[in-house]
């Protein structure tokens, strides 16, 4: 397998991003067709990228004087995902700017090596009251860089 190949490859396997956070399914998030609706796939997106967050310590929703709102979401999808299916929600950052950071998601069917959906989130940074673009804290950048490195194949 060539470098490119490989690299290609770990963006499509959940050992290729470095946070993997598990989300159960619900009844609720079955639409008429008998799948998870499409806009609930951004919603666990959100999910992953600020529970990482959160249980690091780097974000309070309530508190946080600095903190990242989306400003641009995508997803592509691949196969469906369903009740009572349980998701594997993959981050990794692509970029990070001065106050700007891009995730690049997949959420995998648990115990699928071929994610169901992939994308990305992109978040900026803003000051809590004047709501405009603030630096990323240093504590906050330190976390992100962690999830650009390189993951190791299982």
């Amino acid at each position: 397998m060539t470098t490119a190949s490989r690299a290609a490859y770990k963006r499509r396997v959940p050992e290729g991003y470095p946070y993997v956070l598990e989300i159960p399914t619900r009844w609720a998030d079955n639409d008429v067709y008998g799948h998870v609706n499409n806009a609930t796939y951004y919603g666990y997106f959100d999910t992953a990228v600020n529970r990482h967050l959160i249980e690091r310590s780097l974000l309070d929703p309530a508190q946080s004087p600095v903190f990242g709102v989306v400003v641009e979401t995508m997803c592509r999808f691949h196969r469906s995902l369903a009740f009572p299916d349980t998701i594997e929600a993959g981050v990794r950052v692509a970029k990070i700017g001065s106050s700007s950071v891009t995730y690049e998601l997949a959420l995998f069917r648990k115990g699928d090596r071929e994610p169901a959906a992939t994308g990305h989130f992109v978040h900026v940074y803003v000051d809590r009251g004047t709501r405009r673009p603030a630096a990323i804290p240093s504590a906050v950048r330190a976390e992100l860089e962690k999830l650009r490195a390189e993951p190791k194949v299982r």
